[in-house]
């Protein structure tokens, strides 16, 4: 008789945890584990793969050489948050709806087509830890449906700077004090078979090994608010003390200083440059930026040294051949080329971002190879969801790339878009993008948005909080948003438009928009955005929920 208890007992228990986590499926050869992971405002050219000399990533960099690099990948919107959701879902910005700027959250119903959350469904293991810049449920931030959607879940919401105990009690059992020593010491502690990291919220105490698992991993480096907050403490490793700091590092090529800039890249009227986020004046003088760059090169060395890390854990726990390795970033920033600071544009220096994918499973004549195919970040979960052998959601827009990382496939995309809609009181205007390998065409819509600088001198009279004035999202906020994202495809006209030669001019400095003899070119990409924006918007209303200052939500 108490055996008979005992074993209905442990029958609930393991019915219960079944309807929790979704069904089982035992790990076999072809159901592969993932590492995914995701650095902050790294723009293509950053790391010896991609061409940079002097910042030292030898094990990226033999990621690279071991599995495929992507030459051409893009974001679909060059800031945190909307970039961030679009690769958890899979889609552009308009469809998600979710953006600083939009007074909305991810709703329950979008976020279970996430990749994680079918991934978890279908009997993954799932971990997420660092940087979770993606405002999920009722309340955003703090619903705790992001943090209860993982097995395994260490990570802060929002900005985690460079040393989150600062910030985040979630870290405070941690060893290290800097950023990334912390995610790297999560990211092993997922990867064991004994969870022993104190403060991490997990459903199970060790990573069960008969089933598959895909762990994410976010940075908040090498943004500014990780680098900007380095302050040499004792306890930091010597990459973030003296690293580069005996050499000379050479200022960005096309960069030009604040006082020397004589002719705008745009007009006055599109981009409001003097409505900039003051966060960003440190590309205005050579000096600072220099100071800048040198803390960039030490975190993404630092980065390099954590993946070097993974990958010899993974060998030790003899997974290493079973799992497919992800890296890329959110978007990139400028760094004063052409006298421009900040990101939120669609420039290549801000959507065009390294990507590396290494399966070791593929073969070897299939390993080891640049693809100059062009792929964008919405196609990263679709093509996780292909090796794993689960349907990928309807609600999906990007591809599997599965092709083009086991042989030389065709190309998956002809065109790339790229948005921004986080136009704002900091000068930054509507945009929409299309490209194919060679050409890109660039709109922009009229800025009307009224200047931070009158923001921040009025709560300066009046003694209210500067950053309640510039960041809280009220609920008219949600109207001028929605109008944002539907507006071209109502047939707003643009104010301005560029035409660029990207294959012979990379960095984009000749606006060819007014050369009769690209007529052809233009109209075709001009046929190729509108389809592009229709695909983007989708059909249906955004599955999101109200997150403003006026039902409680405090600025990411």
């Amino acid at each position: 008789m108490i055996n008979r208890h005992l074993l209905c007992a442990i029958s609930l228990i393991v019915i219960g945890w079944g309807i929790h986590a979704g069904p089982a499926i035992s790990q076999t050869s072809n159901r592969p584990n993932f590492v995914f992971v995701l650095t902050d405002d790294q723009s293509y050219g950053m790391m010896g793969c991609d061409g940079n000399e002097i910042t030292q990533t030898p094990n990226i960099d033999q990621l690279a050489k071991d599995g495929i690099y992507f030459d051409r990948a893009y974001v679909t919107s060059a800031i945190c948050t909307p970039s961030r959701i679009s690769i958890l879902l899979s889609q552009f910005e308009r469809k998600h709806g979710v953006n600083f700027n939009s007074g909305t959250s991810v709703a329950p119903e979008a976020w279970k087509k996430s990749y994680p959350v079918v991934m978890r469904s279908n009997g993954y293991y799932t971990g997420y830890v660092g940087k979770n810049h993606a405002p999920i449920g009722d309340g955003g931030y703090t619903s705790g449906l992001m943090d209860k959607s993982f097995d395994y879940f260490y990570a802060g919401h929002g900005h985690i700077k460079f040393y989150p105990k600062d910030h985040h009690d979630i870290f405070m059992s941690a060893k290290d004090d800097t950023q990334i020593e912390i995610v790297g010491e999560s990211a092993t502690d997922f990867l064991s078979n004994e969870h022993r990291l104190e403060g991490a919220i997990r459903f199970l105490n060790s990573r069960p090994t008969d089933k598959p698992f895909c762990l994410s991993i976010c940075l908040n480096l090498p943004h500014d608010a990780g680098t900007s907050t380095m302050q040499m403490r004792n306890s930091d490793d010597e990459i973030y003390k003296t690293l580069y700091r005996d050499i000379s590092i050479p200022l960005p090529k096309n960069y030009v200083a604040k006082k020397d800039i004589t002719t705008p890249k745009l007009p006055a009227d599109v981009l409001k440059t003097e409505e900039r986020q003051t966060g960003y004046n440190w590309v205005d003088e050579p000096k600072d930026l220099t100071e800048r760059m040198t803390r960039q090169m030490q975190a993404l060395t630092g980065i390099d040294r954590m993946i070097g890390d993974i990958r010899s854990k993974l060998a030790a726990e003899g997974i290493d051949k079973n799992t497919i390795i992800i890296f890329s970033s959110d978007h990139g920033q400028f760094q004063g080329q052409q006298g421009l600071g900040g990101k939120a544009l669609c420039y290549e220096q801000t959507t065009h971002v390294p990507m590396i994918i290494f399966n070791p499973a593929a073969a070897e004549t299939a390993q080891g190879h640049r693809r100059s195919q062009l792929v964008q970040s919405i196609d990263i979960a679709p093509t996780m969801l292909d090796y794993a052998g689960i349907k990928t959601p309807d609600e999906f827009q990007g591809k599997s790339l599965r092709s083009l990382i086991d042989g030389n496939g065709d190309a998956v995309h002809q065109y790339i878009f790229t948005e921004n809609l986080w136009s704002t009181h900091f000068g930054n205007p509507r945009i929409e993008a299309v490209q194919d390998k060679r050409w890109k065409y660039i709109r922009y819509y009229k800025n009307q948005n009224f200047p931070a600088s009158v923001k921040v001198r009025t709560a300066k009279e009046l003694n209210i909080p500067v950053n309640a004035m510039l960041y809280a999202v009220h609920d008219d906020g949600i109207a001028v948003y929605r109008h944002y994202a539907e507006s071209s495809l109502a047939g707003e006209a643009a104010v301005y438009e560029e035409l660029y030669d990207i294959e012979n001019d990379p960095a984009e400095l000749n606006n060819l928009i007014d050369r009769d003899h690209h007529t052809d070119v233009l109209q075709r990409l001009k046929k190729a955005w509108n389809q592009k924006l229709i695909e983007a918007r989708g059909k249906g209303v955004p599955k999101v929920l109200r997150y403003t200052a006026d039902n409680g939500a405090k600025p990411g």
